[in-house]
């Protein structure tokens, strides 16, 4: 259905479903006071931190931070999109998700082509499933069982026969009505432009059906029988099927374990399949496309471990620094990036044949991880032992951590750099600052699925935007509750000067006080046009997941933590902060001038 879910029912939906009885289905709850508390599912712990209150509808976890309702737990628990996690509350209740223009006709015409479309292809895999049960699909089934596969695999992937004929899934769609201009937009047939003419796309080839997150056949993939070219062929791009977007064996995966933790990522199809046939069943494959970020995020909503599988040639270390450009925005926390070179000359199908699941399966858990790979490319024909040469091979390894969102594996990637290159980190940590104050803030007006703060939602977030510093999470509950600045001390000097986003921290401190805005509306307008509007406009975009009543708390801790990490500098680098800020043009408030006199006094004896 097409639309936006109103926020209305949203609404409505979280009151009446009860987040104990959710979680509790997933997680084993006791009774704690008025509270329910567990084993975190989030993290692994053996004394519970996990707290789940029916009172307050949303539950907590003082170990690891996850927080959320009954929909955010959904999403995060299951793997779930925002909007499949609606319609399994909903389902619960029995209500059917309403969509947002689901009364205008262009809306219901839209939803009425897109239905047929899937249908039609759901047509098209039964005629070719049956196709191969037949007496002409006798050689795909020989070919299928020269390659080993059992018809329980056969079956789980839907695989199929097109015949070596010109008209037959046209004949077969006609007879049921289905006009040739439809078929051809969904990519069955082919239509020649000098005559006319149409004839199916796919002929004599074993055919996989390529199918999205529920199940439903979206297109196609045919591995020819003969010598005809291509050896692979794909469908082209329709009204339902993107390349960029989907990956074949993600729904079988799924199935095949609803608790993924990991995905390998390989080449093609009979990939995916062999692997499946010898028990890896976290196998996909990207379709005839470079793995891309819309790719990643939608693995990396599944699964925290993503391994990518390529050739151990020249060409499959090119596809592996592309995959290594691609997936650097996505490594917030938590993720875990791994490249596994194959011996040359061999793929996922003949090597998992001939060692077996055991020895593949050490392969894939001794793949490299993403920093190892790093270095060892950034390394790769450099004599290191050479000034210039360690220069090149650093100012590598930092243009790819400065792709990196902000988090540990940041820090740690430049602390492993200044081990290896015997240049202090606090040095490349400084590049990275610069370099980012140096780049505009991104905009985009993608649209978001829908809105979940007080302040409206025009898109998701980037891959980029993922993982926030302290100072970016203060100004994101700032900006969403303007009345929390109440909250902070009165001197600034606790905003660390290091930080990119410390000026515009204290100048909406400063203006929020003055000002008494209540509205974040106003806040953003106030703003508006300048680098540091959109910077804080994308913070107002992204979803605020914590409570509102535990916001003022968290404020509070993200302030004391500062506060307290600014103890820890010596008094040399805390003198130096404070004369950046002055020296910047800042007027420093009253204390922060008598503390800069202070530790001028202290230096100097």
């Amino acid at each position: 259905m097409a639309g936006q879910i109103p926020q209305r029912f949203i609404d409505d939906l979280l009151a009446r479903v009860d987040v104990v009885e959710v979680v509790g289905e997933r997680v084993q709850l006791k009774k704690a006071g008025r509270n329910y508390s567990g084993l975190c599912p989030f993290h692994q712990e053996k004394t519970p931190s996990f707290t789940v209150s029916a009172d307050k509808q949303f539950y907590h976890c003082f170990g690891c931070g996850a927080h959320g309702n009954a929909l955010r737990f959904l999403m995060e628990y299951d793997k779930l999109r925002f909007p499949e996690a609606v319609e399994q509350l909903a389902s619960r209740l029995g209500l059917e998700v309403p969509r947002e223009g689901a009364d205008d006709p262009r809306a219901q015409a839209r939803e009425r082509k897109r239905q047929e479309g899937v249908n039609l292809l759901e047509l098209a895999a039964s005629f070719y499933r049956e196709r191969l049960r037949m007496p002409e699909g006798q050689s795909a089934r020989e070919y299928l069982a020269r390659r080993g596969l059992s018809e329980e695999v056969q079956r789980d992937f839907g695989i199929g026969y097109a015949p070596n004929d010109w008209e037959a899934l046209k004949r077969h769609l006609s007879a049921r009505e289905i006009v040739e201009a439809v078929q051809v937009e969904y990519g069955l047939l082919v239509q020649r432009e000098d005559s006319g003419r149409t004839y199916d796309r796919f002929r004599d080839r074993v055919m996989f059906p390529i199918r999205d997150v529920r199940g439903r056949t979206i297109a196609f993939g045919g591995r020819v029988l003969g010598d005809a070219k291509p050896k692979y062929l794909n469908s082209p791009e329709t009204p339902v099927f993107h390349k960029g977007r989907e990956l074949y064996g993600l729904f079988e995966a799924r199935q095949a374990n609803p608790r993924l933790e990991r995905v390998i990522i390989v080449e093609g199809y009979m990939d995916v399949v062999a692997l499946a046939q010898y028990g890896i069943r976290y196998a996909v494959a990207t379709l005839g496309t470079s793995t891309s970020e819309e790719h990643l995020s939608r693995l990396f909503r599944m699964v925290n471990e993503v391994v990518f599988c390529f050739d151990g040639d020249k060409a499959g270390r090119q596809a592996a620094s592309r995959a290594l450009e691609t997936v650097l925005p996505q490594m917030i926390d938590g993720r875990e990036a791994r490249f596994l070179f194959l011996p040359e000359g061999e793929d996922p199908d003949t090597l998992v044949r001939r060692e077996g699941r055991e020895a593949f399966e050490d392969r894939i858990t001794c793949a490299s991880p993403l920093s190892e790979f790093l270095f060892d490319q950034a390394a790769r024909g450099r004599d290191l032992a050479r000034v210039e040469e360690r220069e090149r091979f650093a100012s590598q390894v930092l243009k790819a951590a400065s792709r990196l969102p902000r988090g540990m594996l940041q820090t740690v990637l430049l602390g492993e750099l200044a081990r290896r290159t015997g240049v202090d980190q606090s040095r490349f940590e400084a590049l990275l600052a610069r370099d980012e104050q140096a780049v505009p803030a991104e905009s985009s007006e993608e649209p978001a699925t829908a809105s979940a703060g007080p302040v409206t939602v025009r898109r998701a977030p980037s891959a980029r935007e993922a993982s926030l510093g302290l100072v970016a999470r203060v100004l994101q509950l700032l900006v969403h509750e303007p009345t929390l600045v109440e909250r902070l001390p009165t001197e600034d000097d606790w905003c660390p000067e290091g930080d990119g986003d410390a000026g515009l921290c204290r100048e909406l401190i400063r203006l929020l006080r003055a000002g008494r805005y209540r509205s974040p509306q106003v806040v953003l307008a106030h703003f508006q046009g300048s680098a540091q509007g959109e910077r804080l406009a994308l913070l107002a975009q992204r979803e605020m997941l914590i409570p509102r009543e535990a916001r003022a708390q968290e404020l509070e801790g993200l302030v004391d933590y500062l506060v307290r990490h600014r103890k820890r500098q010596s008094p040399q680098e805390e003198f130096e902060t404070l004369l950046a800020r002055e020296r910047g043009g800042e007027r420093l408030p009253m204390e922060a001038r008598r503390r800069l006199q202070e530790l001028l006094v202290e230096l100097k004896r």
